[in-house]
């Protein structure tokens, strides 16, 4: 399972402002177009004083709309009507309008020298936007439309089998994670790539407007502008996204070399053939993006833990508030004051019944400061039992930096967010389920193998997923990857990182690319590489404050307060200063480095590889 960050409401498509909601799990959200807007006018030379001015006029237009924009969307997801959708995207039309309007205005004080806050805050505005649009209405107009039109073309995508049986994406996806039938599993993968094909002109013209857009802000395309967001120049960036590739590429490959091995026991030569990369059906996942659901069919001998989670969960009375009063407790045995009591009356725990809500988990601060919330149908389980502490990492996150000025209410980068409640679910482990009281013994080390090859199978599998989308998306918001490209360079790029290969033959009648949501909805990607990388930074460095002298996979900070004071120092920073200064504040260091996944995975990389020498197995999947 991917925890990933949507970080706003898709209800202002282009904006990436601190508007409150917090949605997990690397989901598609509702999408509204951009209203177009007028760009300010400036008669004169814009000086220090003017460019203050906007940016506390901004600043304080935002905040009020984001409050309206907030309570818009929490009733449309929690009672869906045409109404509700229709006062959401009316909002959410105020909200891009507003957004637009000040990222063209904030371009035009680009070159004023301003203090080190302002300058920040001015920035921000100017950065903000994914999908920026021309300052021609004409073009801003058929932009909005795009945009519509591709996530229309998504969400509304449904592939009917041979017997008349028609399925939509996560009935499909629940297929592929269930069937164990080659032949099953390549139509449900060929299916839904049929629904993307239409896309392709549509996004074509998408990036040709949003460039457009770009470089009316001052960038060169939108590239730049995606890689502009880190606190260091574009290509800067580029370059420590391939330093921490570098990192973990080598557990990667013991981990590909495995399973593939282990596919091909199952399915013979033909369908997985034990050398070069693996056919993109058969690893449970409709994107090949994570692997857990194939587990059962690469886990070791004694995988087997002695325990399942939920069946603890349900001898020992866990009900849905239960298990978010259990989350809650692990965030105050670190220090920090419980939820308010508007929490516990305002969110959703439960699927009504009387009404069509929206079940996927997410994370809400609806007032910018302590109105915060979790809307989630919950199920009792040990996977929503580690969703619950992961979507309460994201409120502690919030009500820490609510005392930040409304532009520095967000997350140190936007890979900061996701790792948070990904680094508090890490410590969700044996000897934290025994301090509890849900185990009554910690299993010996003999265990751990199955433990951390089942966590590998989504976090360390998904790495070089999380780190190519946007690989093949900036350059072809830089014009290196042509339209008549596309689809060959997207496999070009998923062999080089992922190893992966279309089971069958593609070519550029086909849109993949348009087969997985972020696409098509504009979501930038590299934020859940980032994430996968700090949770482990962040959890290594946290259990060393707690004084833990075990295995790092087996430490939980549960109940140390020196670590949850280390923690809250970061959490307060907000979005106030650059992501390596709130990156020091737990680790020490201003530096993102991947030493730390390797040291959390270290005994699987052993017992892979001494898999792998022991099968004679020829890693790698270059030709």
């Amino acid at each position: 399972m991917v925890i990933s960050l949507n970080r706003r409401s898709k209800i202002a498509l282009t904006v990436a402002l601190a508007l409150g909601l917090t949605a997990c799990n690397d989901a598609q959200s509702k999408t509204d177009k951009p209203a177009s807007t007028e760009a300010a006018v400036i008669n004169t030379a814009p000086d220090k004083a003017q460019a203050i001015a906007f940016i506390n006029d901004a600043e304080a237009k935002m905040a009020e709309l984001s409050i309206e924009s907030n309570r818009a969307e929490w009733i449309y997801s929690n009672f869906i009507t045409d109404d509700t959708a229709a006062l959401s995207a009316a909002v959410g039309e105020k909200v891009s309008a507003a957004s637009v309007k000040f990222a063209t205005e904030a371009a035009k004080y680009a070159n004023v020298q301003l203090d080190p806050v302002n300058t920040r805050k001015l920035n921000i505005l100017r950065s903000a936007l994914v999908l920026p649009a021309p300052l021609d209405p004409a073009k801003n107009a058929e932009l909005a439309q795009i945009s519509s039109e591709l996530n229309g073309l998504y969400g509304k995508g449904k592939y009917c089998f041979a017997d008349g049986k028609c399925m939509t994406q996560p009935e499909l996806s629940s297929l592929m994670a269930e069937s164990r039938d080659p032949a099953t599993l390549l139509e449900a993968w060929k299916g839904w790539r049929e629904i993307a094909k239409p896309m392709r002109p549509l996004f074509q013209r998408e990036v040709e407007l949003a460039n457009e857009g770009a470089k009316d802000l001052g960038y060169a395309n939108l590239s730049e502008l995606w890689r502009s967001q880190y606190d260091m120049k574009p290509d800067d960036f580029s370059q420590e996204l391939d330093r921490l590739w570098g990192q973990v590429k080598p557990l990667y490959e013991s981990l590909h070399c495995y399973v593939r091995g282990e596919l091909n026991k199952e399915y013979g030569d033909s369908i997985a053939p034990s050398t070069g990369p693996i056919p993109a059906h058969l690893l449970g996942n409709m994107w090949a993006q994570q692997w857990g659901n194939v587990y059962d069919l690469v886990a070791p001998d004694n995988a087997d833990p002695g325990y399942d989670v939920t069946e603890l969960l349900a001898k020992n009375g866990y009900d849905e508030h239960k298990m978010v009063k259990q989350a809650e407790g692990f965030f105050t045995s670190l220090g920090f004051a419980p939820l308010p009591e508007s929490f516990w009356a305002r969110s959703l725990f439960v699927q009504p019944k009387d009404r069509d809500v929206v079940c996927h988990a997410s994370a809400w601060d609806l007032d910018n400061l302590d109105d915060i919330r979790i809307k989630m149908c919950i199920q009792k389980t040990a996977e929503d039992f580690s969703v619950i502490h992961h979507e309460l990492g994201h409120n502690f996150y919030q009500r820490a930096y609510k005392q930040q000025p409304f532009l520095f209410k967000n997350s140190a980068n936007d890979g900061f967010h996701e790792a948070i409640g990904d680094t508090i679910a890490l410590s969700i482990t044996p000897s934290y389920l025994k301090q509890i009281g849900l185990l009554e013994e910690v299993p010996d080390a003999s265990k751990d193998i199955g433990l951390l090859l089942k966590q590998a199978l989504d976090k360390i599998a998904f790495l070089p997923f999380g780190l190519m989308i946007d690989q093949w998306r900036w350059k072809v918001f830089s014009g290196e990857i042509t339209p008549a490209q596309y689809n060959q360079a997207w496999w070009d790029l998923r062999e080089k990182y992922q190893g992966i290969k279309a089971p069958v033959e593609r070519s550029e009648a086909d849109f993949d690319p348009g087969a997985k949501y972020h696409v098509p909805g504009n979501v930038p990607y590299t934020r859940y590489f980032l994430a996968h990388i700090l949770q482990f930074q962040f959890h290594q460095a946290l259990c060393e404050t707690a004084g833990d002298k075990g295995p790092v996979h087996r430490c939980s900070i549960y109940g140390n307060q020196a670590a949850g004071e280390k923690l809250n120092k970061m959490l307060e920073l907000g979005l106030s200063k650059p992501w390596p200064q709130a990156l020091k504040e737990v680790t020490g260091k201003e530096a993102m480095d991947a030493k730390a996944v390797l040291d959390y995975f270290a005994p699987l990389k052993t017992w892979l590889d001494e898999q792998n020498t022991a099968a004679n197995r020829q890693c790698g999947w270059q030709s």
